[in-house]
């Protein structure tokens, strides 16, 4: 599955891509607001990620700046099982953050999943002392469930209080499909 924005693309990972992808994250703000990315990032991790078997019913994009010569890898953005739903979670390198490109990269990936895989409903979170990632996850939509969850961060190697968000089908014609039409 891939995506394109007027400044980005969203597309697969190829393992060809560790060595930029491991450079790409060499910066503990990326992991530590992360729920499954590992601190210090190695190659061996960006293989392993790249390697693994692509699960159809739960897409995982890079995030590629085509407003750049050459194009330039500036994150990740993917869906996995969220128990009752879909959940979606990204990251941007630093020098990418305020630019409106999560916003950007979350609406096409959550049109593209509700376009092609049928998701309804899709749940997120945000770590408490990362409120930047709270703001994205409103303007994508999502409103607030009022549960705050301890959730293990693997960077930080702890449990962190995370908020949780919920989007379902209404709120996704409403604020992501016309977005993408304008």
């Amino acid at each position: 599955m891939f995506a394109v924005t007027k400044r980005l693309l969203l597309r697969p990972g190829w393992i060809e891509e560790a060595p930029a992808l491991t450079e790409v994250i060499a910066d503990e703000r990326i992991a530590r607001n992360t729920s499954q990315m590992p601190w210090p990032y190695r190659l061996e991790d960006a293989e392993r990620f790249l390697a693994r078997e692509p699960d159809l019913d739960f897409p995982h994009f890079q995030i590629i700046d085509r407003t750049v010569d050459p194009v330039r890898m500036i994150g990740g953005i993917g869906f996995k099982d969220g128990g009752d739903a879909p959940e979606i979670g990204y990251w941007l390198t630093p020098d990418s953050w305020g630019r409106g490109f999560a916003t950007e990269a979350g609406k096409a990936a959550i049109e593209a999943a509700r376009a092609s895989l049928g998701y309804q409903r899709i749940v997120a979170g945000h770590f408490v002392d990362n409120p930047a990632s709270g703001r994205v996850l409103e303007k994508l939509g999502f409103r607030r469930t009022g549960s705050v969850v301890p959730q293990h961060s693997i960077a930080r190697n702890r449990e962190v209080d995370c908020v949780m968000f919920e989007l379902d089908e209404e709120d996704m014609l409403r604020s992501v499909t016309p977005a993408l039409a304008a």
